[in-house]
């Protein structure tokens, strides 16, 4: 009741208060963090239009339009689709396909608003008990920033609407969310270190379960490897007709326009709409190719119809009208490959991984790889117009339908001829030549270089074992071995055993010593000690293990000196030395 009644004492409320009221100004940063992001990126591209209005000899609008039009191409960059009205027809045309790399802008300074919201509040700025800034949960971080972000969204949706080209709300209703979203979530979770932890609880058990299986993470490493490939393989073909048509993209880049700042712009253009052409070829490869309005479609085996296209340097790169050649066919190399690759990434290193379960993988793999090129497929395309222009580029269902049938064939007999080759047993030593007979195995060498061995290594290797000598000849009838001449011993009868040894001269066992040496001859056992010689049985020689490819350095390995031992201190004398003493000479004692 002391601590609680105490006046210095906080009470739990009070902290839990205190900690709200500490969370609410880094919130509040990463809510302004949020806006900021939208801010740089809608000032970026208002900066490039005004730059290129300023420049431009004729330009048609002023400086409201310029702005306009910069924050309908920031809305084009989320996906938004804008509507163009002043057509020839008079019937308003969609604007739906986005250039790919302006999504690079928007998501890039989404994904630093969200890291820079995670790492504010360090809570190294306070006291002693942390009365600091609080590091901000991770749900609270992306609501902040998201909030922020869309709240600068819905106002540049707002004024774009009475530009030349407004964007339409639906779309831009989902658009801009997604894109904001997706964009958050990946900063906030870099900046906590991207954790691959366990679900929420509030994802059903049966799932977190089977997602924190290994197949899942090794499913999607195969995937993205295919899905890289495929959009490695359409950079190589839209290179290869880039340079093929060269004359052509050149002629049309010319022509579009006669001064620098027209030419930059188209240059800029088609930067943008480079890795659009890029998923375009991808989609080639696959097979579906990809519509180009007017019921013209273009794949390896043929291009059908005739598209009334504008001039523009990457459509002039398309590849000629009529039916495919071997070149067009060879395409389909592409996503062979990719197959292959997603069949060897499939493969895990563990041994206990059954075939079946590696096929699954495999099979996973191709699921991740078709459910990425559908995505990619559709963002890179969209309508350019109505009616015969309301499907430009690749259709989303078709690309993911090839890129999965294209992947899974040759993926999973690979994935598992890849496995049976890493799990097979250790190869065994040829017999021949084990059997073949050599310098090392000699009965002789073999001793030799063992003791050498041994030798060497000290206390590491086991002796030798020999050969056990032969026991010796029992004694028949209770005989003893029969003594060499000169050495006094005959056989006789023994007091207690009826036959033993007997000397000479005297009674008892041994030789005497013989005459003109200065010490005894060796004793010879006697019976008992020879029978129970005989009887004891011999110790088996040790077994050893010759080690074929075994290179040993029979070098002495220097010993580290020692440190020599500090000399020892003088021995002390058992009476201290008097200074100063004087020595008085002995007197004679008067008598």
């Amino acid at each position: 009741m002391t601590q609680v009644t105490e006046r210095g004492t906080p009470l739990p409320t009070a902290r839990r208060a205190a900690a709200g009221r500490r969370r609410s100004p880094a919130a509040a940063a990463c809510v302004l963090g949020g806006a900021m992001a939208a801010g740089l990126g809608l000032g970026f591209l208002a900066v490039l239009v005004i730059v290129l209005w300023i420049s431009s000899p004729y330009p048609d609008s002023g400086p409201g339009g310029a702005l306009h039009l910069a924050a309908g191409l920031w809305l084009l960059a989320h996906g938004t689709e804008l509507v163009r009205y002043d057509t020839l027809s008079g019937v308003p045309a969609p604007v739906g396909v986005t250039p790919l790399l302006l999504v690079g802008l928007p998501a890039l300074l989404m994904r630093r608003a969200a890291r820079l919201g995670s790492a504010s509040g360090d809570g190294r700025d306070g006291g002693e008990e942390g009365d600091g800034d609080e590091i901000l949960p991770a749900g609270a971080v992306f609501s902040a920033v998201t909030c922020g972000y869309l709240c600068v969204g819905s106002l540049v949706t707002v004024y774009a609407a009475g530009g030349p080209m407004p964007a339409d709300p639906l779309s831009a209703a989902w658009h801009v969310p997604l894109v904001a979203v997706l964009a958050a979530a990946g900063g906030v979770w870099a900046a906590k270190g991207r954790p691959a932890g366990p679900l929420p609880h509030r994802v059903p058990e049966a799932v977190r379960r089977a997602v924190t299986r290994p197949r899942y993470a090794v499913a999607l490493r195969a995937g993205a490897a295919g899905t890289l490939v495929l959009l490695g393989g359409g950079a190589l073909l839209v290179g290869a007709s880039l340079a093929w048509h060269a004359a052509e993209v050149q002629g049309s880049f010319l022509a579009l326009t006669g001064v620098w700042s027209g030419r930059f712009a188209v240059l800029l253009l088609a930067l943008a709409l480079l890795p659009n052409a890029v998923v375009w070829g991808a989609a080639y490869a696959l097979g579906p190719g990809f519509d180009l309005g007017a019921g013209a479609t273009a794949t390896p085996l043929g291009f059908a119809g005739s598209p009334a296209l504008p001039r523009f340097p990457l459509l002039d790169a398309l590849p000629p009208e009529g039916p495919g050649t071997l070149l067009t066919c060879a395409a389909a190399g592409v996503p062979l490959v990719a197959g292959l690759a997603v069949g060897w990434f499939a493969v895990r290193r563990a041994r206990e991984v059954r075939y079946r379960e590696t096929a699954l993988t495999a099979a996973l793999g191709a699921l991740v790889c078709a459910l990425l090129m559908a995505g990619l497929a559709a963002a890179a395309s969209g309508p350019l117009g109505s009616r015969g222009l309301a499907s430009f580029g690749p259709v989303w269902w078709a690309t993911g339908a090839a890129a999965f049938v294209w992947t899974l064939v040759p993926a999973v007999p690979v994935a598992v001829a890849v496995h049976s080759w890493r799990t097979r047993p250790a190869r065994q030593p040829d017999a021949l030549a084990m059997e073949a007979e050599d310098d090392w195995h000699d009965s002789g060498g073999r001793e030799l270089r063992w003791e050498a061995l041994r030798r060497a290594a000290g206390s590491l290797i086991p002796d030798l074992a020999q050969d056990a000598p032969p026991p010796p000849p029992e004694p028949e009838h209770g005989h003893g071995p029969e003594p060499e001449p000169g050495h006094g011993l005959r056989l006789g009868h023994g007091p207690e055993h009826g036959h033993g040894p007997e000397r000479e001269h005297g009674h008892g066992y041994g030789p005497e010593p013989e005459q003109g040496h200065g010490r005894e001859s060796e004793p010879v056992p006697t019976a008992p000690e020879t029978q129970a010689a005989a009887t004891a049985p011999a110790k088996p020689p040790r077994r050893l293990t010759v080690v074929t490819g075994l290179h040993l350095v029979l070098t002495a390995v220097p010993a580290p000196a020692k440190p020599a031992a500090p000399p020892a201190e003088p021995p002390r004398p058992a009476v201290a030395p008097v200074a100063g003493a004087r020595v008085l000479a002995r007197r004679k004692p008067p008598a």
